[in-house]
């Protein structure tokens, strides 16, 4: 019994350690803006997917709820801040949809199966990440005013940098697979 518990234990923490380092990677992924036309682009999205492909949707779950709650707790994590606020005042601005799409699209990630098949594991990025998407723009058109172009606003300058993370992920999920059976 004492063995179980003690594996257990070891398990949380490893769990535990995982899940920061998870949210350290999230909040490093917001802050470097890589030049891409025609809006530079950050790799959340790219890291949110990853994080769901590689710890599964349980962890993964977890690893960005708890980055969220460090950016509603006011640390500087998401993309935008300190600059343009902190805390539950940035949450709530015009991300707040993005970043609920995050767990939607980690979940389905780490729920979906994976293989070696490119175009099967792209539209399955494809499907998880569209409620990013999907749920930023609801957000933002409630925000902003649905009279306002808001897919112009709040998806198409973004596609093209999203196409490229996710093709990129569909070319390193194989490697991924190996190194989860390790």
């Amino acid at each position: 019994m004492e063995l179980i518990k003690s594996l257990k234990e070891a398990s949380l923490v490893k769990n535990l350690f995982i899940a920061i380092l998870g949210s350290i990677l999230l909040a490093i992924s917001s802050k470097i803006k890589i030049p891409f036309y025609p809006v530079p682009m950050t790799m959340q999205t790219f890291v949110v997917l990853l994080l769901g492909v590689s710890l599964g949707w349980k962890l993964g779950l977890f690893t960005v709820t708890l980055y969220l709650a460090e950016g509603i707790a006011g640390l500087p994590v998401f993309s935008g801040t300190p600059e343009k606020g902190m805390g539950i005042v940035y949450f709530t601005g015009p991300t707040m949809g993005y970043l609920i799409g995050f767990l939607v699209a980690v979940y389905l990630t780490g729920f979906l199966n994976f293989d070696n098949n490119f175009l099967k594991n792209f539209a399955k990025l494809l499907f998880s990440v569209s409620f990013v998407y999907l749920l930023g723009l609801i957000w933002l058109g409630s925000l902003i005013g649905w009279d306002k172009p808001v897919f112009k606003l709040g998806a198409q300058p973004f596609l093209l940098a999203e196409l490229f993370k996710i093709s990129l992920l569909a070319l390193l999920i194989p490697a991924i697979l190996k190194l989860r059976k390790l």
